[in-house]
């Protein structure tokens, strides 16, 4: 199971990338394996902002629909169109061409409460 330790991740299983003031956010390994194969990704293409720990788009694979949650609050500056067509490559490659979503981080001090590789770690029992 793939851990980055450059990420944070909620306990629901979504990761943050930050990169200045920008949040590059997707769901983790660990949740796409147990996910199976995912067959759609539903973001509302006119979202334009999200709040920490509120949902903000589906995921669909074969046999469930499982929420995705905002790891922090920002403004949505783009979404990763290439899953409309090809939203099995989070299976494939959550942590690269599976993003999800970018935004603009509003507030940075919510990145406190997420979790490190280790607490992950620990979260899913590895």
């Amino acid at each position: 199971m793939n851990v980055p330790d450059n990420l944070k991740y909620t306990k629901d299983h979504e990761w943050i990338r930050v990169e200045g003031n920008v949040g590059i956010i997707g769901v983790t390994d660990y949740a796409q394996g147990e996910l199976g194969d995912i067959v759609y990704v539903d973001i509302d293409p006119n979202i334009a902002e999200i709040k920490a720990g509120e949902t903000f788009g589906t995921v669909e694979a074969v046999k469930t629909v499982s929420d995705l949650y905002a790891p922090v609050s920002g403004k949505v500056v783009e979404l990763n169109k290439k899953l409309a067509n090809e939203p099995q490559v989070v299976n494939s490659d959550p942590y690269g061409d599976g993003w999800m979503i970018k935004i603009e981080i509003t507030d940075s001090g919510e990145l406190s409460s997420l979790l490190d590789q280790e607490a992950y770690k620990n979260l899913i029992g590895q």
